[in-house]
C-alpha cells in the first residue's frame, strides 16, 4: 500500500518541480530583458553624448578665431597709399613676424604711421581733427598712411564687452576683404568713438558703419565681425606693438599712454591732438630738410607736370577743426 501511494504521488511532484523550473526561467528571462533593456538605454546615452560632444567640436572649430591672420596687413597695419589704395599681401600666421615698409627716401612722399585705439579719446581726437589733411596728401599720392589698430583698452568697457577688441577686430575684417575702403572704415570708428566705460558699439552698429564705408563683400565682413575671427590675431599684434622693436623709428614700442602714437618718416609727433595747425607744421618740420633739396628743372619740350611737392599740399591744405 505504500509503494502504490508513493507511486501515485510521483505525477504531482513531476508537475511541481516543471512548475518551479518554469518560474526560475521566467525569472532568469526576465533579469536578462532588464539587463538588455539597461543595457541598451545606456548605449543610447553614450551614443546620444558621443554625438552632442561631436557637434560641440565641430561647432566650436568653426567659430573659433582663425589662426590666420587678415590679408593686406602684412606689416601688422594697412599701408595706404594714392588714390587711398591698400597694399595687397596674403594673409600669414597669427605669430608671424611682421614685415615692415620701408621709408620713402626720395624726398618726394611723406611717410604717416599712427598706431591707434578705437576707444582712446587722444586717438579719436588726432583722427577727427587730422583726417581730411592726411586724405589729401594720401589720395594725391605725397604721403602714404600705415594705420595699426591695437585694442590697449579692452578693459575700459563696460559689462566685459571689450569694445577695443572688437573693433580692432572690425576693422582687420575690413582690412582683409575690402582693403580699399580702410581709410573711411577707420574715419567711421572715430567718428561714431563710444566713451570709455560703457557698453561701447554693438557688432551690429560696427557692420551698420562697414556699410557705410562702402565695403564689398558685406556679407563676409558681418560674419567676421559676429564671430571676431581676428581677435586672436588683434591681439598678437598688440603683443608685438607693445614689447617692439618698432620698424623705421628711434621709438622702441608703444603704451596705452603713448595713444596715439605718430610717427612722420620715423620721428613721433608730441603736439597737440585738436591743432590741424600743429601737425601740418611738424610734417613740414620733419621733412624740412628734403624739401629744401632743389627739384630738377624740366627739360626743354618736356611736357609732364611733376607731381606737387608733399610741402605744396600740405602749406594749401585749409585747416580742419576738432570734431
Amino acid at each position: 500500500m505504500t509503494d502504490g501511494s508513493s507511486g501515485a504521488r510521483r505525477p504531482t511532484d513531476a508537475r511541481g518541480v516543471a512548475r518551479q523550473k518554469a518560474r526560475e526561467l521566467r525569472a532568469t528571462q526576465r533579469k536578462k530583458d532588464r539587463r538588455n533593456r539597461a543595457l541598451l538605454r545606456t548605449g543610447i546615452v553614450v551614443a546620444v553624448v558621443a554625438i552632442v560632444a561631436i557637434v560641440t567640436v565641430v561647432l566650436v572649430t568653426s567659430n573659433r578665431p582663425s589662426h590666420k591672420g587678415p590679408a593686406n596687413m602684412a606689416s601688422d597695419g594697412v599701408f595706404i597709399g594714392a588714390g587711398l589704395k591698400a597694399e595687397r599681401s596674403p594673409a600669414r600666421d597669427v605669430d608671424a613676424k611682421p614685415t615692415p615698409h620701408p621709408l620713402d627716401t626720395t624726398g618726394q612722399v611723406v611717410n604717416i604711421v599712427a598706431y591707434v585705439d578705437y576707444l582712446s579719446d587722444y586717438s579719436g581726437q588726432f583722427d577727427r581733427t587730422n583726417s581730411t589733411q592726411i586724405e589729401k596728401l594720401v589720395k594725391s599720392g605725397a604721403a602714404t598712411l600705415e594705420i595699426h589698430p591695437l585694442p590697449f583698452l579692452s578693459n575700459r568697457s563696460a559689462q566685459g564687452t571689450q569694445y577695443s577688441l572688437r573693433a580692432s577686430n572690425a576693422a582687420a575684417c575690413v582690412a582683409n576683404r575690402s582693403p580699399d575702403q580702410f581709410f573711411e572704415f577707420n574715419r567711421q570708428l572715430f567718428a561714431h568713438e563710444p566713451a570709455q566705460t560703457t557698453a561701447g558699439l554693438t557688432d551690429a552698429r560696427l557692420v551698420v558703419l562697414a556699410r557705410d564705408s562702402g565695403v564689398h563683400s558685406l556679407s563676409a565682413i558681418k560674419r567676421c565681425i559676429n564671430q571676431r575671427t581676428f581677435e586672436d590675431w588683434t591681439q598678437a599684434a598688440l603683443s608685438r606693438a607693445s614689447t617692439g622693436p618698432l620698424p623705421n623709428s628711434e621709438v622702441k614700442k608703444v603704451t596705452a599712454d603713448d595713444l596715439p602714437l605718430v610717427l612722420v618718416d620715423g620721428q613721433r609727433y608730441s603736439g597737440s591732438v585738436t591743432e590741424a595747425s600743429d601737425f601740418r607744421a611738424f610734417i613740414q618740420q620733419a621733412q624740412g630738410e628734403r624739401f629744401s633739396t632743389p627739384q630738377p628743372t624740366s627739360t626743354p619740350g618736356a611736357t609732364d607736370t611733376p607731381s606737387p611737392s608733399p610741402s605744396a599740399i600740405i602749406v594749401t591744405a585749409p585747416p580742419t577743426s576738432a570734431g
